[in-house]
């Protein structure tokens, strides 16, 4: 594996100032940051803040956009078309772009939120769409997939830059799909399981999964859940036991105003 990797979080979903206080306590630890674009979260006041904190610890930013649904927190599958899911996710790119520019910092990549996320992990159609919209909008936007999807699979066969991404905080399936919220081993709170884990999957490339043997995946990016209680005491001990293993920690794009 290589000795270089990306760790990202999902910032940019909370209104109160113990989120605004994670955010900023992440932004000293990831080497990207996934911004919520008012969908699952995020407005414009929250996105220019995050952006801004961003830019000014040169951590590259990308767009999250997910299902409009803040009393799920996008985390519910709302039944669309995919020519609205299209729409849908062009709308929330184009509006963090639009605050960016005030900031002014560059969009880099998309990676998708919640249960949009897991649905085009599955399902090759939701993929395409939101992979040709994402295209459309700017040939030069990065996708972030979960590693071992119909996202990945799609860009790649496609010729889209795209970028893998695994969960320090997530269970995996046999499959290689993340086990889903509310089941048993679907979520990983303990800092130092998680980090343990990540790095036998950094000497090996092969991830733990619940009820069968390790698998395969491919990971440029190492994502930690902005919104988690114990998100900070996470990334901390995931950065440093990477860095203790003399991996360096970098984004998969570079961090550009």
């Amino acid at each position: 594996m290589a000795r270089r990797i990306d760790l990202n979080a999902d910032l940019g979903e909370g209104t109160e100032a113990a989120h605004h206080a994670s955010d900023d306590a992440m932004l000293d630890l990831v080497s990207s940051a996934n911004v919520a674009c008012g969908g699952h979260a995020g407005d414009p006041d929250i996105m220019f803040r995050t952006l801004s904190n961003a830019a000014r610890n040169g951590i590259a930013v990308g767009a999250h956009p997910g299902y409009a649904d803040r009393v799920g927190f996008g985390r519910r599958v709302i039944p669309m078309e995919l020519d609205e899911i299209g729409r849908m996710v062009a709308a929330q790119i184009g509006a963090l772009q639009a605050v960016a520019a005030l900031v002014p910092v560059k969009i880099a990549y998309v990676k998708t939120h919640g249960a949009l996320a897991n649905l085009a992990a599955r399902d090759a159609d939701v993929a395409h769409a939101i992979v040709d919209t994402v295209q459309r909008i700017d040939p030069r936007l990065a996708v972030l997939a979960i590693s071992g999807t119909e996202v990945e699979r799609i860009a790649r066969a496609e010729g889209v830059p795209v970028f893998s991404e695994i969960f320090a905080d997530r269970g995996y399936q046999p499959n290689g799909q993340l086990v889903p919220r509310g089941e048993p081993g679907a979520m990983i709170h303990d800092a130092a399981e998680a980090t343990e884990r990540l790095l036998a999957f950094v000497e090996t490339g092969l991830m733990p999964v619940v009820g069968g043997m390790p698998i395969p995946l491919e990971a440029d990016s190492i994502c930690i859940h902005g919104d988690s209680p114990s998100a900070v005491a996470m990334a901390r001990s995931v950065r440093a036991g990477l860095t203790d293993a003399g991996v360096e920690l970098a984004s998969f794009v570079p961090a550009a105003p």
